[in-house]
Parts: C-alpha cells; sequence; structure tokens
C-alpha cells in the first residue's frame, strides 16, 4: 500500500522551499508565484508543514569564502560538563561563529564542545579562539583549520 503523504501542491511548495531564497522584499511572494500558490496560502502550508514535523528546520547556506572569509576552523573545546550550557551560550553568541554543538567525547580525546570559526586570515581565527578562550574561561582546545571546501548542497526532494 502506498501512503500519499504530500499532494502536488505540497510538492511545488517543498521543491519552491528547496531553490536559492530570493534576495528582496517580499521572498515568501517570489517562492509562492514559483509554487503557483497566494502567498498566505504557502506560508500556511510551511507553517502546517512545521506543525506536522513535516519540516524541521529552514536556513541559509553561506558561502563563505565568497564573501570574504577564506579561513575557517573546527575547534574542540574541552569543558566541564557543568559548564557546557553556558559556555556554549559565550561561543554561539560570537559573530564569527556558525556553529556550536556539544559531542561526546572518546578514549584520549576528552573535547566535548564544537566551534566552527570563520575569519578572513589565520591571525584573526587565532585572535577569535583566544577571545573565546577568556570569555569563556575554557583553557584545553584544539584548532583544526579547513584545508579543503567541500561541495555545500542540501537534499533535494520531488525532482523533476
Amino acid at each position: 500500500m502506498v501512503v500519499k503523504v504530500f499532494s502536488q501542491q505540497d510538492r511545488e511548495i517543498i521543491k519552491a522551499l528547496q531553490e536559492d531564497f530570493p534576495l528582496c522584499e517580499e521572498p515568501y511572494k517570489i517562492l509562492a508565484q514559483r509554487a503557483g500558490v497566494s502567498e498566505e496560502e504557502f506560508l500556511q502550508r510551511v507553517q502546517d508543514f512545521v506543525d506536522e514535523k513535516k519540516i524541521r528546520k529552514m536556513g541559509a547556506v553561506l558561502r563563505h569564502r565568497e564573501v570574504g572569509f577564506k579561513v575557517n576552523a573546527l575547534c574542540a573545546w574541552e569543558v566541564p560538563p557543568e559548564n557546557l550550557d553556558d559556555v556554549a551560550k559565550i561561543m554561539s553568541g560570537h559573530p564569527a561563529v556558525s556553529h556550536c554543538y556539544d559531542r561526546t567525547t572518546a578514549p584520549n580525546w576528552n573535547y566535548n564542545l564544537y566551534t566552527m570559526i570563520h575569519a578572513k586570515t589565520r591571525e584573526e581565527c587565532d585572535a577569535i579562539v583566544a577571545e573565546l578562550s577568556k570569555k569563556s574561561g575554557v583553557k584545553n582546545f584544539q584548532i583544526l583549520y579547513s584545508k579543503k571546501e567541500w561541495k555545500k548542497t542540501s537534499m533535494k526532494y520531488f525532482r523533476d
């Protein structure tokens, strides 16, 4: 038995959402036009998808090198577990940090908080790490600089 979860109209809305986001005053109006529905209907269906947990998140993909950030690094921090939330708030509040998340430690790898830091130079990146270390009080960390930028793409659904 095949269960039809998305109508053809829903599929058109999802296809519109997964393409480049229009950089204009009324982006959802443009997306709605692409999907063949009114802006109000488009926004309502998107909200329905979120409420029904059919859409978990929407986000931008910043091609940081294209906007001048030539250096990025994953910084692994060893944070006392009882301070993790407070330190994460400090780290994620910095404008150069695009990602901040906790992970389980491993043998010989006690780092449990990771930040992705973007800068124009390696020196600037080092300065940001030093600033975050000072603000958070976390002294044990490893900076892992990116050597290559991988293709950034998201999953595409309902392609023609």
